[in-house]
């Protein structure tokens, strides 16, 4: 005798949801890497949360400048410089400048679990003894070079961007408008400034300068927006059309009637028209 068969649905688990993710966990003891929620949850760009997952697994010590980020990520440098700046603004990364040995001016990165503003003091690297790095190799006493982006971004001949004019800072935060590549950083716009007030001071308009600067821009931005703007505005302004005066019209001479003929023709001072003054011989008269 065959077993008797149910169409029934199986019953699910007790306790699992219906619907949604379920997780499968595995109890981790080796390479793994501990990250909040508030960060792992945090709304926005997808690419930011990844930027913050990889570097909180690296270990300390490893450079994570945008170029070496490329290196690892398929993204490029835009992509991966506005989640630095991003997780930047949030306080959870933190750029330090410091002086190294030899008297190198050298920028650190630091990366905190939570916003920095809840977050202990990062410890500071000790130098070393005079006797230490006397016997130490040349290679490590050797001045170190900070990495280009860092350079860049810690500059402390910048002006505070409180002190730029007002309309040069409207006309570099309004050109991501005109071309969504174009962000930049309040350092960045520090920078640019100055050179946008000049070219304002030369009577070069707002709408003149925004399409001079993101007119015929490279496909792929291979070096930060900054940069290629700085090199534009190196340049010497443009010059201002002087505008031409409108070609004057003649007046209009009144109508007259005739006094010969009662014909209507225009004229300044005349009481008779052409053909009455021709036929009479006033013409003649008058140009003799």
């Amino acid at each position: 005798m065959a077993e008797p068969q149910s169409n029934a649905p199986t019953r699910a688990d007790a306790g699992a949801p219906t619907s949604g993710v379920i997780h499968v966990r595995t109890r981790l003891t080796a390479d793994f890497t501990v990250i909040a929620n508030a960060l792992a949850q945090r709304r926005g760009s997808a690419v930011t949360i990844g930027v913050a997952a990889y570097i909180s697994s690296l270990p300390d010590g490893t450079p994570v400048s945008i170029a070496a980020l490329c290196e690892h990520f398929t993204e490029g440098e835009i992509l991966i410089s506005r989640a630095l700046r991003e997780l930047e603004s949030a306080g959870y990364l933190e750029r330090r400048r410091e002086r190294g040995p030899g008297g190198t001016i050298r920028t650190r990165t630091y990366f905190y679990d939570v916003p920095s503003e809840g977050a202990p003091t990062p410890p500071r690297p000790r130098r070393p003894r005079p006797s230490a790095a006397k016997d130490a190799p040349a290679a490590h006493t050797a001045p170190q070079t900070p990495e280009p982006e860092a350079a860049a971004d810690t500059d402390p001949t910048t002006p505070p961007l409180a002190e730029a004019d007002e309309r040069a800072v409207a006309i570099l935060t309004s050109l991501r408008i005109a071309d969504s590549r174009l962000i930049l950083s309040r350092r960045d716009v520090a920078e640019l400034a100055p050179a946008v007030g000049q070219w304002l001071a030369a009577g070069v308009g707002p709408a003149q300068i925004t399409r001079a600067l993101t007119t015929r821009l490279p496909d792929r931005l291979l070096t930060r927006p900054a940069r290629i703007l700085a090199f534009r505005l190196s340049e010497p302004p443009l010059p201002v059309p002087t505008p031409v005066a409108p070609p004057s019209t003649p007046p209009v001479l009144p109508w007259r009637t005739c006094d010969g003929c009662d014909r209507a023709f225009r004229s300044a001072n005349d009481s008779r028209c052409r053909d009455c003054r021709a036929a009479s011989g006033e013409d003649l008269r008058t140009a003799c």
